[in-house]
């Protein structure tokens, strides 16, 4: 698989990513995108081998601060000290991702109710809506397993994913990587908006407009790089972060 390392964290402190990590876990539960406690955002720490931050288990989203993420190992075991709890288990689709894709910063996991819902259909994510367009060629597509708890089913998640961004984790949710937190964030937005717009579509009767594929292959093409050249992605995340703090009275 070919894979491109441009180290986009480079440069970064690890206080900074904890203020752009903590911003993060806030704008998902400000959008609705939360399940409960559970799921992680995870970037990994610039200069340090196989290091990386989370939410602390057992916190809701909102309750995430800069200071109290913790640092963890790619078994999602505390490699510092912290009072509050890790969560082995759970980081293990995060920690095979992060140990096998150098080009990956940033992973984050989320089931909401349309992304489920389209997890839960044999044709996965339609590519025919101008946000599915974007994600042409970038979904790979992993069976269910059951909880993702053990060792064993790493590998098996790594070859789903493949070089792509996109994971599908069939009649569970996704989980989203890129090179940083801003551009993790985008493609998060992407794929919601585009199982939004599925299945919404799905529940209009008469057949739905089919793009050609050198269509979808173009509109991925050039969001790539409209969102690398721009930084498109650094001025969404700041933007919607400053709305955020805005909306809740902390601007």
């Amino acid at each position: 698989m070919t894979i491109h390392t441009t180290d986009r964290l480079a440069g970064k402190s690890e206080a900074d990513l904890r203020v752009q990590l903590a911003d993060f876990y806030h704008l998902v539960s400000y959008l609705g995108w939360t399940e409960l406690i559970f799921n992680h955002i995870s970037v990994r720490v610039p200069g340090e081998t196989h290091a990386y931050l989370v939410n602390p288990f057992g916190l809701h989203y909102d309750e995430v601060t800069p200071e109290n993420l913790i640092k963890v190992g790619i078994d999602g075991k505390k490699i510092e000290d912290s009072p509050y709890d890790a969560n082995p288990a759970g980081f293990a689709l995060h920690g095979v991702i992060h140990e096998n894709r150098p080009d990956v910063g940033c992973i984050a996991h989320t089931h909401t109710t349309p992304i489920s819902a389209i997890t839960m259909k044999a044709f996965g994510i339609d590519h025919d809506s101008f946000y599915g367009a974007q994600l042409y060629g970038r979904v790979g597509y992993h069976g269910f397993e059951g909880i993702t708890l053990y060792d064993d089913e790493r590998p098996r998640m790594l070859d789903s994913l493949g070089d792509r961004h996109v994971l599908v984790l069939r009649n569970h949710g996704i989980a989203v990587c890129e090179a940083d937190i801003p551009l993790t964030f985008f493609l998060l937005w992407t794929v919601q908006r585009a199982a939004e717009i599925q299945c919404a579509s799905q529940g209009i009767p008469g057949p739905n407009t089919t793009l050609p594929e050198v269509i979808k292959q173009k509109c991925a093409d050039d969001a790539q790089r409209l969102k690398e050249s721009a930084k498109f992605a650094d001025l969404l995340f700041d933007a919607m972060v400053r709305k955020m703090k805005r909306d809740q009275g902390r601007a």
